[in-house]
């Protein structure tokens, strides 16, 4: 049976660079909501966004499940920002007796700000892929419901560096 590795993390925290490190080392499979988002709705779904992402994340987790009944390691790329989301998501791979293990992207300030810079020059470079674009309005909701998980809920606790 495979294994499911979680990463949590502020957007532009370094999740999908580090999700792709550990896809290289643990042989597995990246599910990515921003992924999902930009090949079926370019990224296009305004007020929808939530309600669509919630669904995805859902759909991703029983396909994560299945994955690994088939045998194979996944790693789910999305942020897991709330305490309740992070809880939700063990309790149910649990029950489907599922090893987990839980990685956090610890951005300090200056490093996001400017991995958002870089990201955002990037897209109005049309060189973004499924990222889209951080205004002030995404950084708000960020900023005001990103929950920083406490030490006995990550098992891996990465600071990235540049």
């Amino acid at each position: 049976m495979g294994k499911v590795f979680l990463i949590c993390g502020k957007i532009c925290s370094g999740k999908s660079w580090y999700a792709k490190a550990l896809r290289e080392k643990y042989n597995a499979v990246i599910l990515s909501t921003d992924e999902v988002t930009k090949d079926l709705i370019n990224n296009e779904q305004g007020e929808f966004y939530d309600v669509f992402a919630e669904r995805v994340n859902r759909y991703l987790k029983k396909k994560a499940a299945e994955i690994c009944k088939a045998g194979a390691n996944v790693i789910l790329d999305w942020g897991f920002w709330t305490a309740d989301n992070r809880a939700g998501t063990s309790d149910y791979f649990r029950s489907n007796n599922i090893d987990i293990e839980w990685h956090y992207m610890d951005v300090d300030d200056d490093l996001w700000k400017k991995n958002i810079e870089e990201r955002n020059q990037r897209i109005l470079e049309g060189g973004g892929g499924s990222d889209f674009y951080v205004d002030e309005g995404l950084l708000g909701k960020v900023t005001s419901l990103f929950e920083i998980p406490r030490k006995e809920e990550i098992d891996v606790w990465i600071r990235p560096q540049r």
